[in-house]
């Protein structure tokens, strides 16, 4: 396949799987030089993890080409590479470089890829004999690999050999890492390449700690970056950069891994900055870092303490309640907890917050930190709420009852409610009670003031005694057709 210089000298790449075109094939005959570029040639590297199972590794390396014509094994790629996102260029001068064909060769060693390559030839079996003391050879013809290994040893066919097995090379279509092979037409003897591709199985998370006050009206928070690494590959002293953010991809959907819980460590100062990218946002570490493959690394996000927290216990009711005769609809039922917090820069934030999972703790009367509670975040920009749910009040509990229902025709209904909350504790609660309906709706009479959320939803707020209890009392009326 024919290359061509574009632009300032990028060389779109297609998985080549076909034949080179007919001019690289006319000049087939001329000598091709063999290179091979490991790791160790690497100038530079960075790497851009998206929170979707996938990132960017862009490399530059400084490659003695030579001129000519040119058969280079990259070596030390992705596992996990997509070959049909590779981009390649040379940074020295247009037109230095040309791509006649791209392969990526992925058919890796391995004790069952060796056995097949070596199916209807001679290998040398070794036996262990504990009379002598010492390991008897054999020469065996591998006759299967097929769900076991099938040998024959003389005149004899035999399976699962107690032995080892050693081989008189290794075939030269089974190689140790996954490579990209070019083949090239180099017009210059050195020169600085970059190379970029999209891999699979690099993922990242973001993870918050949450301390609360005493009074729960305050809190510190620290973010972390999880990093995962499957790909393949190790990325030493790379560049890094985070995207945040849902971005189309046409392969399909690909997995989020669950990653193991946030340890609770003493927190760094933020070392990522936050920019507004395309319409997604871009963390960039402010150092190079090393990535192992089959590393899990953390990175503190963000660091911010005297944060206004908004501690809400709310009461729900459902929407279905309205449709029929009830009576008592529940007894005893918990009561949610809640926290609200402000993203903005007069609270104490104003950073654009990844997705991520929030853990949330709180000193006993011994100074000890508990854990009180955790929910999921989904990527919130600057100035936006955030409410996680804590879990359920023990101490503050409701019940919920039908007192009347009246049909007034086919489709519209009255019915009066009586919902008392109780509080167990020593101080006194602010509880909301938040009554979802459908259909259209009005309020014919009340206890306690009735405020509209939306179309659908109406609210009481009510300040509940310590071991005290309020009863909040109404009617309304419903229509849903």
């Amino acid at each position: 396949m024919a290359g061509a210089t574009t632009g300032v000298g990028a060389l779109r790449l297609a998985f080549a799987t076909v034949a080179i075109s007919a001019a690289a094939g006319a000049a087939g005959a001329q000598r091709v030089s063999q290179l091979q570029s490991t790791a160790e040639e690497r100038q530079e590297v960075s790497i851009t993890v998206y929170n979707q199972n996938f990132g960017l590794v862009r490399e530059v390396r400084n490659i003695s080409f030579g001129t000519g014509r040119i058969a280079l094994e990259f070596r030390d790629v992705s596992a996990q590479i997509q070959p049909e996102t590779v981009h390649i260029k040379s940074l020295d001068r247009v037109g230095s470089l040309q791509v006649l064909e791209q392969n990526y060769q992925y058919d890796l060693l391995n004790p069952q890829k060796l056995l097949e390559k070596y199916l209807g030839r001679t290998i040398k079996v070794y036996r262990f004999n504990s009379s002598t003391g010492r390991e008897e050879e054999y020469e065996a013809e591998v006759l299967s690999v097929n769900q076991g290994t099938i040998l024959r040893i003389g005149d004899e066919i035999t399976y699962n050999f107690p032995g080892r097995f050693a081989f008189p090379e290794i075939p030269d279509n089974l190689i140790a890492k996954p490579t990209l092979v070019w083949l090239l037409e180099s017009n210059r003897s050195r020169q600085q390449v970059e190379v970029s591709y999209l891999s699979r199985n690099l993922n990242w998370k973001a993870d918050y700690v949450l301390v609360l006050n005493e009074d729960d009206t305050e809190s510190d928070l620290t973010g972390w970056v999880t990093l995962a690494n499957q790909s393949g590959a190790s990325y030493e002293n790379a560049r890094l950069k985070l995207v945040a953010g849902d971005v189309q991809r046409v392969t399909g959907q690909v997995g989020r891994r669950d990653l193991d819980a946030l340890r609770m460590a003493e927190a760094a100062a933020p070392q990522f900055t936050e920019e507004g990218f395309f319409e997604y946002h871009l963390y960039t570490l402010d150092r190079p870092t090393t990535l192992l493959q089959n590393e899990q690394k953390q990175v503190t996000l963000l660091e911010a303490s005297d944060i206004g927290i908004d501690k809400r216990l709310i009461f729900y009711g459902a929407a279905q309640y309205y449709r029929g005769s009830y009576g008592q609809v529940v007894s005893n039922q918990k009561v949610g907890v809640y926290l609200d917090i402000t993203n903005s820069e007069q609270n104490n934030l104003g950073m654009a917050l990844p997705r991520g999972i929030v853990r949330v703790y709180k000193s006993d009367r011994s100074g000890a930190q508990q854990f009180i509670g955790e929910d999921q975040i989904d990527h919130t920009p600057r100035d936006e709420r955030v409410r996680i749910k804590m879990g359920e009040a023990f101490d503050v509990v409701g019940d919920r009852r039908q007192m009347d229902y009246s049909v007034i025709s086919g489709c519209v209904s009255e019915s009066t409610w009586e919902i008392s909350v109780r509080n167990h504790k020593d101080e006194a609660a602010e509880v909301q009670i938040v009554e979802p309906v459908g259909g259209d709706w009005e309020i014919i009479s009340s206890s306690h003031e009735a405020v509209k959320l939306d179309a659908h939803t109406f609210r009481f707020t009510v300040d509940v005694p310590a071991r005290g209890e309020v009863t909040v009392e109404y009617r309304v009326r419903v229509r849903w057709c």
